[in-house]
């Protein structure tokens, strides 16, 4: 049964932060050095870059050694050259393998980064910043702008030379590990440029009267971007605005409302003539009180008696003085007159609840 070689002896309390934290983050450490604007990135930073990325993530032991990796990039012309006329020996202070190397194409091809291509034409000034500024007087603000970075596409071929087959599947299983997913990514001076990996071959050779030479290239491509900090532009905005509001400082006493009264409105029922008896119908869509005032022509004798009165149907009483209405109510009064042939009238004044 296989047991792990390496065993955490500690466990994070503080999980790493991802999505919006994490990119927050990201443009912290961009400007971690007190500038509001990103590092520059050249060439000679991408090269330096790379050869990090070899030493540290491509770093290869075998046997408790760590194969050495040549900390200086070599060019094609260089590389061919060397491999005609190498030679080993400790004596005349060259490399003995195994040994790692990085060759580097010398042409520089315009990038293939689909997020920096194509976005602001001519290489215009854009909006990146606005920085508040104080010089010992007035608070200001300047606005700090940036061209497009000009995506570049670097190839580099790393080169494993060793005359063992172990440390020849060692560095191989660190990079299919590591471009397990097709990129890996490296910073360089706060920046997250992805590397990506093309092909593998082999140009060993075979002597019989020598040792067994193994070579094996590895090629990548860095998808990066040019970013000269000679370009940046920084101008001035607005420095200060006044705003000056004029105010009364006396206090005003706020006068106290008064209810305004509810008079009461007049309520008249005519009724038609030529009937000993009548009846008008009245629906309210609003609350009310009806107080009697006056009549004319309506009977007081009994039976029957002046008017009587029906809420919804139902009997409510005869010569009402003061009739309750809610809002619905449908008000039915029917009236005795004493002269048939006369007309008749109720009047009521009626009070709004």
């Amino acid at each position: 049964m296989g047991f792990p070689k390496q065993i955490k002896k500690t466990i994070p309390l503080i999980n790493k932060k991802i999505l919006t934290p994490r990119r927050h983050e990201i443009a912290e450490m961009i400007s971690d050095d007190g500038t509001y604007l990103p590092k520059s990135l050249l060439h000679a930073d991408l090269d330096r870059g790379f050869l990090d990325f070899v030493r540290d993530e491509l770093r290869c032991v075998v046997d408790g050694k760590v194969i050495p990796a040549i900390d200086i990039l070599i060019t094609t012309q260089n590389w061919s050259q060397f491999v005609e006329t190498w030679d080993f020996q400790n004596i005349d202070k060259n490399a003995e393998p195994p040994f790692i190397t990085t060759i580097r194409t010398p042409e520089v091809k315009f990038g293939t980064n689909p997020a920096l291509r194509y976005n602001i034409p001519n290489r215009k000034q854009y909006y990146y910043a606005k920085v508040p500024t104080w010089d010992g007087q007035r608070h200001g603000m300047d606005i700090y702008k940036i061209p497009q970075p000009v995506p570049v596409d670097i190839t580099y071929t790393v080169v494993i030379i060793c005359n063992r087959m172990r440390e020849l599947n060692k560095l191989n299983q660190i990079i299919l590990e590591k471009f397990s997913s097709r990129q890996a990514y490296q910073v360089i001076k706060g920046h997250y440029i992805p590397i990506v990996m093309n092909d593998i071959t082999d140009e060993s050779t075979l002597d019989l009267e020598k040792r067994k030479v193994y070579i094996q290239k590895y090629t990548f491509t860095l998808l990066g971007f040019l970013i000269d900090e000679d370009q940046f532009e920084i101008s001035p905005a607005i420095t200060r605005v006044f705003q000056i509001y004029e105010t009364d400082v006396k206090i005003k006493k706020k006068k106290q409302k008064k209810e305004t009264p509810n008079p009461p409105s007049v309520k008249r029922y005519d009724f038609a003539t030529g009937v000993t008896s009548n009846e008008v119908i009245e629906i309210f869509n609003y609350t009310v009180n009806l107080k009697f005032v006056d009549s004319d022509n309506v009977s007081n004798g009994t039976p029957p008696s002046g008017y009587d009165v029906y809420i919804n149907g139902l009997y409510y009483g005869n010569d009402v003085r003061e009739i309750q209405i809610n809002s619905g109510d449908t008000l039915r009064i029917v009236i005795f007159k004493q002269s048939p042939n006369d007309t008749s009238f109720l009047i009521f004044n009626q009070e709004l609840l």
